[in-house]
């Protein structure tokens, strides 16, 4: 079976019709005195789902995330948990529980102190405490350090200590506000797959709010794009980068060349695109879209392919100069200057030590890139 991206989830409930999502977020706006930060904001989030709120800053998805913890209220709309409305439910009797961005450990407690502050407050008996501790210093392997204090610690065992005690109550969901912001680079694509298997072990439901595309692509089974307060597209990673919806759900996922153009004609199931001066591309999707319509063809780097030699016959083939590059190791991004000024981004896989085909700044080169490598936008 075909499917976009390399990845095919066998989690998948939102395809099911019959399957009623977990949280359900309905018609809810949120403002705050003539600022509306969420509008009418409407989506589904299945249980066992790790599900993203992606967005710039501003875009409301802190705010949907203090919403369903408790914190905020909706100014309209309803929230919904396991089919039970949550206005007016304080966050301490809430099924749910919060990570945030600083961690917020108590200095002077050591890591089980910490982990165990929540249980204490619950009034858990002593000896389960004791047990469910331990459980969660395994799971995070922390073990060794259960003595130690924060300030002992590094920043991402801080982050796991934080995780822990999040976790050591058995939230139905847990909300994670940018949890990794604070770690180094290596360090935090690391945290990405321990938390992606924390939560398969644990079975719960995870909501992260992030601004970090790549972190989201890697953790997600599928990701909210908020824009101004509204959902823009809702969709699997590989679906959000592939079949982008929009303009804006392109651009800010990823690298993108946008080619704008008229339908100039309908070509079975796809169409021709008229762009400006005169070249015409062709696409093999957007067959719907009426002759004359205003339109987009948005294509990714890594499938446009750029040579110095103009390649035999095929479609889609474009003429340019090289008007910048950068080497990255195990690519090489080009910049191609069209004839009509547009510049386009193409990257290259660096395969092999030395390259047959080099190309330098201010050299002649032809892109080329299959009618199915792109999809059409009309918004």
């Amino acid at each position: 079976m075909k499917s976009l991206g390399s990845i095919r989830r066998e989690f998948s409930p939102w395809t099911d019709p019959d399957a009623k999502p977990y949280i359900v977020v309905d018609k809810v706006t949120k403002r705050f005195g003539d600022f509306t930060a969420v509008n009418n904001l409407s989506l589904g989030i299945y249980e066992r789902e790790f599900f993203a709120l992606l967005g710039a800053s501003g875009c409301g998805k802190s705010t949907l995330l203090r919403m369903l913890a408790g914190f905020d209220e909706p100014t309209s709309g309803r929230i919904l948990l396991d089919g039970q409305d949550l206005r007016g439910i304080p966050p301490y009797k809430r099924p749910v529980n919060m990570m945030f961005q600083s961690y917020a450990l108590f200095p002077h407690m050591t890591v089980e102190q910490n982990i165990a502050f929540g249980l204490k407050q619950e009034g858990m008996p002593k000896p389960e405490i004791e047990a469910r501790v331990a459980d969660m210093l395994k799971l995070v392997k922390l073990t060794q350090f259960a003595k130690r204090k924060p300030h002992q610690l590094s920043g991402g065992q801080r982050q796991r200590v934080a995780l822990a005690r999040s976790v050591a109550k058995r939230p139905k969901v847990l909300l994670l506000d940018e949890p990794l912001g604070a770690l180094d680079k290596k360090l935090r694509e690391e945290t990405q797959f321990e938390l992606m298997d924390l939560q398969q072990n644990l079975g719960l439901t995870f909501v992260i709010v992030t601004h970090d595309q790549e972190e989201a692509m890697t953790m997600a089974d599928r990701i909210a794009i908020l824009d101004k307060g509204e959902v823009m597209q809702v969709a699997t990673p590989p679906e959000i980068y592939e079949a982008p919806r929009s303009r804006y759900v392109a651009s800010f996922v990823g690298n993108i060349n946008m080619f704008e153009g008229k339908v100039g004609e309908k070509r079975g199931d796809g169409l021709a695109i008229a762009l400006p001066g005169g070249p015409t591309i062709l696409s093999e999707t957007g067959g719907e879209v009426p002759v004359g319509s205003d339109v987009a063809f948005a294509i990714r780097p890594e499938k446009i392919a750029v040579s110095s030699r103009q390649p035999a016959g095929g479609a889609n083939v474009l003429e340019g100069e090289v008007y910048d590059l950068a080497y990255l190791g195990d690519m090489t991004v080009y910049h191609v200057k069209l004839a009509g000024g547009q510049v386009v981004k193409a990257s290259a896989l660096n395969a092999s030590r030395i390259s047959e085909d080099p190309l330098s700044w201010n050299d002649k080169a032809w892109i080329s890139f299959r009618p199915d490598a792109g999809v059409v936008l009309t918004r």
